[in-house]
């Protein structure tokens, strides 16, 4: 009755199946070990102390940025140079603009340093003058996906869309550190910005993707196994008709021609 199983039509479902199964549970398995992975290095961020909470350090120390340093106290000495508005970035539901004044370090490299943040329509106020030491926390590089990000351009003069080395290469003659700081304590007339986390460092959208399609995989290997089933009973169920005379077995050579229009 299951002599069907070995035409080439049945020869093709097979290898299908053997080969379609393997595949949908190792994508699956792959999927739960980054969503494991998103999860573990979330619970030993947890563990370890606030970024904030750590000894300040110089910024030459905690470069380059990353998930420990991110968010890290970092001090610098130098003198205050250039300065930009950041516009549309929101603190407490409002809308305003960062004030990024650049911090010429003793070692002669540009430090963007966020002092504080302005109310739209508000005065700028001047930046400290002579030799100073900020401390604050210590950020990556904006990218055109962060949020408030003027990827496109096309801001007035003296404003800046994204706080990045890339961003300001062309804009100053000196080096430029690839990430900046936000000032612990803003200056007079201004709000201090408060440290973003780390991308990656939290159970974010993307885990739970992943978690999605670990389902999906293994959903799916599930309904090749349910269709490989149900050909297969409805192939035997058919053949088993045909052994016991309750139908004939159909002859492809004998089916009628298609009726031409």
């Amino acid at each position: 009755m299951y002599r069907f199983l070995l035409t080439p039509r049945w020869w093709g479902i097979n290898i299908f199946v053997v080969l379609a199964i393997p595949f949908c549970v190792f994508m699956g398995s792959w999927q739960l070990g980054k969503f494991e992975d998103r999860v573990h290095r979330h619970q030993e961020a947890e563990r370890r102390p606030a970024p904030g909470e750590q000894k300040a350090a110089p910024v030459d120390e905690l470069l380059p940025v990353d998930k420990e340093t991110s968010g890290r106290q970092a001090t610098a000495t130098g003198q205050y140079g250039k300065q930009f508005l950041v516009p549309d970035r929101e603190l407490d539901g409002k809308n305003g603009s960062y004030v990024l004044t650049l911090l010429k370090t003793d070692g002669g490299r540009m430090l963007p340093v966020v002092r504080g943040w302005l109310p739209k329509g508000g005065h700028v106020p001047a930046a400290p003058r002579g030799r100073v030491t900020v401390a604050g926390a210590l950020q990556a590089s904006e990218t055109p996906g962060t949020d408030g990000v003027h990827a496109s351009g096309g801001l007035p003069s003296g404003q800046l869309g994204m706080i990045s080395a890339a961003s300001l290469v062309n804009l100053v003659p000196d080096d430029v550190y690839d990430g900046w700081v936000t000032l612990t304590t803003a200056d007079s007339g201004l709000k201090a910005v408060p440290a973003a986390a780390p991308e990656g460092s939290g159970l974010d959208l993307k885990a739970f993707q992943n978690l999605g399609y670990t389902g999906e995989w293994f959903v799916f290997a599930g309904f090749v196994l349910f269709m490989w089933f149900r050909l297969l009973r409805r192939d035997a169920e058919a053949a088993r008709d045909v052994a016991l005379g309750l139908a004939t077995e159909r002859d492809p050579s004998r089916d009628p021609d298609p009726v031409q229009p």
